[in-house]
């Protein structure tokens, strides 16, 4: 249940992003940390569902907010979502902190190598060589810092907070056996 409330988030921040009424950059969602989740906590048969959520919601918000036609740039980024969530299920049977923090980082990079690889090849705003592709990695660089600090953040958030919450339950219920006792 808790991965489909962290996914309505994650598209909720989109859209919000997209309309100004969030005070962060466009690259800081959570939608990395949500995919990993989803993977690591629902059935494999299910993962088509993050996948269909945000790639309806990247149409939506390229057709009604951004006004960018359909290209192939996005299907890639839709593979890249797929991607993420079958990550995600590595985490299923060992979510320590540092696999968690390896597969968000991993996010990341894949994101900025996926993403800036789309850009170059479908749009025309680089030469189609190897130095027009380094020239769309290089300037994707200053975007890059956010969304490592955003995958990394919201991983930390989702993964911790049943962790934390069960760990409250543990204590709340150790605290009242010994006041009954």
């Amino acid at each position: 249940m808790l991965a489909y409330l962290y996914l309505l988030i994650a598209v909720a921040i989109r859209f919000l992003l997209a309309l100004g009424l969030l005070p962060f950059s466009f690259n800081f969602t959570p939608v990395g940390a949500a995919l990993l989740f989803f993977g690591a906590r629902s059935d494999r048969r299910r993962m088509w569902i993050p996948v269909l959520a945000l790639a309806a919601s990247d149409v939506a918000l390229n057709r009604f907010v951004y006004g960018y036609p359909f290209t192939a740039d996005l299907l890639l980024t839709w593979a890249w979502y797929a991607g993420i969530v079958l990550m995600g299920g590595w985490l299923k049977e060992n979510d320590r902190p540092l696999r968690v923090a390896g597969a968000a980082l991993a996010t990341s990079v894949t994101f900025f190598l996926v993403s800036n690889f789309a850009v170059w090849a479908v749009w025309n705003m680089y030469p189609k060589n190897a130095a027009g592709l380094l020239q769309s990695y290089v300037a994707a660089l200053p975007f890059f810092r956010q969304t490592v600090a955003s995958d990394l953040l919201f991983s930390v958030l989702f993964f911790g907070l049943p962790l934390l919450l069960a760990a409250q339950r543990r204590w709340r219920t150790a605290g009242a056996s010994r006041t009954a006792a």
